[in-house]
């Protein structure tokens, strides 16, 4: 399924792929969320995605996030937020895990200047060595620092950016990626994940 609708926000879902195998999602133990089949046989192309969507001025939100990283696929994103963005001027989330940057080599969020609204960044620990216990990046713990500089980078060029966490994580160390969050200058938010 390219997308899905939750609470008045239409999602895309752009691939499988993740630089993350984290302990908690979903991935490990569904197809998807709720009927919503979510594991792609294959990529979309651009205009399969721009199709699927439609007119999106019903939603309140079009929101980059399926069952992988949406930044894995950084050209789609910003041809289809062109897209949005000059046919619609509809209000853009992307929910990333922040490693945009390891994955190109260089700072990709200048891109995402005028396209994305919003950005929410899994931060999910207060520390390197905590984050790759959770998550288990790919690129190791340097991974937990590159986040940290993604949302310094995103807060120079996306008007809202937000640090979320997982519900599951202990209470101190919510309030301590909440003290993190507020260093950095950015909202903070608990994603529910418990039963």
């Amino acid at each position: 399924m390219l997308t899905y609708e939750l609470k008045k926000s239409l999602y895309i879902n752009l691939t499988n792929k993740c630089t993350n195998k984290c302990s908690f999602c979903i991935r490990d133990t569904s197809q998807g969320i709720g009927d919503s089949i979510l594991w792609l046989e294959k990529e979309p192309d651009t205009q399969e995605v721009i199709q699927a969507i439609g007119n999106p001025q019903r939603y309140r939100e079009v929101v980059f996030c399926g069952f992988g990283e949406p930044l894995m696929r950084l050209e789609e994103v910003l041809e289809i937020s062109r897209h949005l963005k000059a046919n619609y001027n509809t209000r853009i989330r992307l929910n990333t895990n922040g490693q945009a940057n390891l994955v190109y080599g260089s700072n990709i969020v200048p891109l995402l200047e005028e396209l994305i609204d919003v950005v929410s960044v899994s931060l999910n620990a207060k520390n390197a060595e905590q984050y790759q216990e959770l998550c288990s990046p790919e690129f190791g713990e340097e991974s937990y620092y590159a986040v940290l500089d993604f949302i310094k980078e995103c807060r120079k060029y996306i008007p809202e950016v937000i640090v979320s966490v997982v519900d599951i994580i202990p209470p101190d160390d919510i309030k301590q990626c909440s003290s993190i969050a507020e260093e950095l200058g950015v909202q903070f938010r608990v994603r529910k994940l418990s039963k």
